[in-house]
């Protein structure tokens, strides 16, 4: 079977009864938790309460395409990035093992985490973050964590295989998988299910761009074993899935 053939039948939709093996939630073991640990003393962003610059939906959905050009001299607000973070990723609230986010998710395990490569944010110091949902559990505010330093125009290019028209954005948002989440209730039918997810993710972070006035764009191509690295993963239990651009167009 060539390799098209093969990830052809990936995308097909088995029957879960017939052959999905026994996952560990039917055998009781505790779920995984919904995000990871926080880093210490989180930064608070200003959270988005003012009125949104494209209100109208058929307008949003017009809108809304990939822009790979941005005004380098443009910073993000705190206000801007923190609308981002929230409408793709956070909690809005708790229930069993499930966590209910703005965007939907099989069996709503939410299989990811966001990190920010910060380049030009209003009050933020240029560097690595990560997006702690758990912080502001059912408000629309967000919080980030300082990873490390991030030589955001060196290192944003041979991440993204070349696209250097990313080093100019003011943030790169990367997604990672932590599968766990979702294969404790799916077994070896959770990655199908997790690259859906992740559509759902990127449409949701476009569409609030969008409605913020600014661009954005979804890429799918990055280095996986620097991405991994820059990011501290270990590419297994944790690992890159997507990278997504924003900032004011040119």
């Amino acid at each position: 079977m060539s390799a098209i053939e093969q990830n052809r039948r990936f995308m097909h939709c088995p029957s879960f009864k017939e052959k999905m093996a026994e996952s560990d939630q039917s055998k009781e073991i505790p779920a995984p938790p919904f995000h990871n640990d926080a880093l210490p003393d989180p930064i608070k962003l200003t959270p988005f309460t003012g009125q949104l610059p494209c209100p109208a939906y058929e307008d949003l959905l017009d809108n809304r395409r990939s822009l790979r050009t941005y005004d380098a001299e443009k910073p993000l607000t705190q206000e801007q990035l923190s609308f981002l973070l929230w409408s793709a990723q956070g909690i809005q609230f708790t229930r069993g093992h499930s966590s209910l986010r703005p965007v939907p998710s099989g069996g709503a395990r939410h299989p990811f985490e966001t990190y920010v490569a910060v380049r030009f944010v209003s009050g933020i110091d240029p560097g690595l973050y990560h997006y702690t949902p758990q912080t502001n559990i059912g408000e629309k505010k967000a919080a980030i964590g300082r990873i490390c330093d991030f030589d955001f125009e060196n290192k944003i290019t041979p991440m993204l295989v070349g696209q250097s028209w990313a080093a100019k954005a003011p943030v790169v948002l990367f997604y990672t998988c932590v599968p766990y989440r979702a294969e404790w209730r799916y077994v070896d039918m959770a990655h199908r299910v997790m690259l859906i997810d992740l559509g759902h993710l990127g449409q949701n972070v476009m569409l609030s761009a969008a409605a913020l006035g600014l661009g954005s764009c979804c890429m799918a191509a990055y280095d996986q074993a620097l991405c991994d690295e820059v990011l501290g993963l270990d590419g297994i239990n944790e690992y890159t899935v997507y990278a997504i651009s924003a900032g004011a167009a040119k």
